[in-house]
């Protein structure tokens, strides 16, 4: 028996080629920045703290005992910080998130509470775990080249931890330095671009993880100069929270989880597409 065939609908010499539908729902559009942006989030961050300070202080002490645990176990049993690393990557991006709901219900006018920010991620979980997923990959790719450079430079074995220091601050070893430099540039080039706003946008728009580090990626690369001076001024504010024992990440990691959300929603706008039913005449 042969099997039935469909019917061959002929094409038209005279159609075109073929275009798709233009998309349904919101679209993400990226704002231009200006250079003055990054100072203005770390303006709104700090009104955020000042209004809601126990829950801000809250999550403060939470990336500090987070930060001392890194350290003991840096100092301590440095094959393991790298273990420890991986939790903190894991535990951070939830903890950042119950600020940012702060933050977004401040901007709708709504009571922010510490138990709605604790519990902000549970209609989430698939996008944040994909996302948290990607992250920790990326964080394992950037150690095992971080070895690699080790292993081509120095055949003594895997150093201690004032090896590391040692090697990392030697100005002898300048050519180990500018390649460790260079790898870990191109590492957190990657974090930073899939993170800087991703986070945010699956709390407000409860984005699929893979569009919103694309969309992340994008306000990087059409933003470029001004993403930059925001992770520098990231990267020193926390390198400065840091230096007493890790105590400023009580003031300052609050902070910079504010004022993130208030990046994400300066950089990204949203173009809603309602459908309109026609009225008949």
């Amino acid at each position: 028996m042969t099997e039935p065939t469909l019917p061959q609908v002929p094409l038209s010499p005279e159609a075109g080629p073929y275009i798709p539908p233009p998309p349904v729902g919101p679209r993400a559009l990226m704002v231009p920045l200006g250079w003055g942006a990054p100072f203005r989030w770390l303006a709104l961050g700090w009104q955020d703290l000042k209004a809601q300070p126990a829950i801000g202080l809250f999550y403060g002490v939470c990336f500090w005992a987070m930060a001392l645990t890194l350290g003991i176990v840096f100092r301590a049993r440095p094959e393991y910080a790298m273990s420890i690393a991986s939790g903190c990557l894991l535990v951070g991006p939830f903890l950042a998130m119950g600020l940012y709901e702060v933050s977004r219900r401040r901007e709708q006018g709504l009571a922010p509470d510490l138990e709605s920010s604790l519990t902000c991620w549970d209609s989430h979980i698939r996008s944040m775990g994909m996302l948290v997923l990607v992250l920790i990959v990326l964080e394992l790719l950037w150690g095992r080249a971080s070895l690699v450079v080790f292993a081509v430079f120095f055949n003594t074995g895997m150093p201690s931890t004032t090896g590391v220091l040692n090697a990392v601050f030697n100005p002898e070893n300048w050519e180990f330095l500018a390649v460790y430099l260079a790898v870990g540039s191109v590492f957190a080039a990657l974090v930073y671009s899939t993170a800087v706003v991703s986070i945010p946008m699956i709390l407000d728009r409860d984005t699929d993880a893979i569009s919103a580090a694309i969309a992340s990626i994008r306000v990087v690369y059409e933003n470029t100069g001004v993403m930059l001076l925001w992770g520098a001024l990231l990267t020193l504010l926390v390198v400065l929270a840091l230096l007493p024992w890790g105590a400023g990440l009580v003031v300052i990691g609050p902070v910079l989880g504010h004022a993130s959300w208030h990046a994400y929603r300066g950089s990204v706008a949203w173009q809603e597409e309602a459908a309109v039913d026609a009225a008949p005449a």
